[in-house]
């Protein structure tokens, strides 16, 4: 991840004057977000929500990811309208510090859904799918898919090890926190599970879909007013992906199975609205989607790599979410039956 440059807030406010004909009253950085470094500027006549893209990001890709975020929106689905500069472009790279600009949103997040939230959480993935599907480059070549199927435990048991010997070292030195010794409860208890790895890729079926997604749609990328959904933020650019993948991500996601007892029951409403939102969705595909959220979960080392390597914006957040990501994947592997019992069910009902 590209690392960004300490907060420029008077340079970006003189860029929101001089290109959007913004007058800020107030700049104020926000604890969100690890890949940008997020701004709410009050300005005389209204709020914007402001990204400001680190030195070495790739703003083709990013300005190609308004454009699935503009296209949702055209297609009645929840989403925050970029607020272009006076040249008409998504994104001011005209100083070093390039921002997009956008329309401040109602709501908050919620990374817990509620039965409601979780229905139009739903929804509006399958609308955002559907849509997507027909783009050019839902039909290119998925690479990145194929790699991913091709996880290489070797080389996961070699990070974990490379971590371990990180903490190791503290511990020896007597410089060992109270992380360190549940980083290496947990990436022990990783590098076990690990075994399981290439039987579970091995049982995934044959001719997953991939298409463009969303690519990062979660709890954390939603804004709800109460009830209702007000915006589904931060696109990804289209790449095209396992459609199950962003499904099972959303259905399984870590808060929501690690902190709610009935998070089985929150996938069920969840999936049922994507059916509805998108009933051309492959079986295949929703029965895979648990499976390939486990795989994701289970191959990946987010969060408590970057503790030790490469610290992000907000590490204690990242923390917090290794720990999560590490219960989760202990609880789907306990209810693999009972997920796949779940899904099949899902498809074999008669509800789209």
């Amino acid at each position: 991840m590209p690392t960004p440059s300490p907060s420029p807030t008077g340079a970006i406010a003189a860029v929101l004057a001089d290109a959007y004909g913004l007058a800020v009253r107030d700049l104020v950085q926000m604890p969100i977000g690890q890949g940008t470094v997020n701004y709410r500027a009050t300005c005389d006549d209204r709020e914007v929500f402001v990204k400001n893209y680190p030195t070495g990001t790739d703003l083709a890709a990013e300005e190609r990811a308004i454009g699935l975020s503009e296209l949702a929106r055209r297609h009645n689905i929840p989403a925050a309208p970029v607020v272009a500069n006076r040249h008409a472009q998504l994104i001011d790279a005209s100083t070093l510090h390039a921002i997009s600009v956008w329309q401040w949103m109602p709501g908050r997040v919620t990374t817990v859904l509620n039965t409601r939230q979780c229905a139009q959480a739903g929804h509006a993935l399958g609308r955002i799918h559907a849509v997507f599907a027909s783009l050019p480059e839902s039909a290119a070549p998925a690479p990145e898919a194929d790699a991913w199927l091709r996880q290489d435990p070797a080389r996961l048991e070699t990070t974990i090890d490379r971590l371990l010997g990180i903490i190791a070292e503290r511990t020896r030195t007597g410089t060992a926190d109270a992380f360190d010794t549940v980083a290496e409860q947990t990436l022990r208890e990783r590098r076990a599970m690990l075994e399981r790895l290439p039987k579970l890729l091995a049982e995934l079926p044959s001719g997953l879909t991939t298409q463009v997604l969303h690519s990062d749609y979660s709890p954390v990328n939603l804004l709800f007013d109460k009830d209702t959904l007000t915006a589904v933020l931060d696109f990804r650019p289209p790449n095209p992906f396992l459609l199950s993948y962003d499904l099972g991500r959303m259905a399984f996601y870590p808060n929501t199975v690690a902190s709610d007892p009935d998070w089985m029951q929150a996938a069920r409403t969840l999936i049922t609205a994507y059916q509805a939102a998108n009933p051309a969705a492959s079986d295949i595909d929703i029965l895979a989607c648990a499976r390939v959220a486990l795989l994701q979960l289970l191959g990946s080392l987010y969060g408590v790599k970057q503790h030790y390597l490469k610290p992000g914006l907000f590490q204690d957040d990242l923390d917090e979410f290794w720990l999560l990501r590490h219960h989760t994947v202990a609880s789907l592997l306990d209810h693999l039956p009972d997920t796949d019992q779940l899904l099949a069910d899902l498809v074999a009902t008669p509800n789209r």
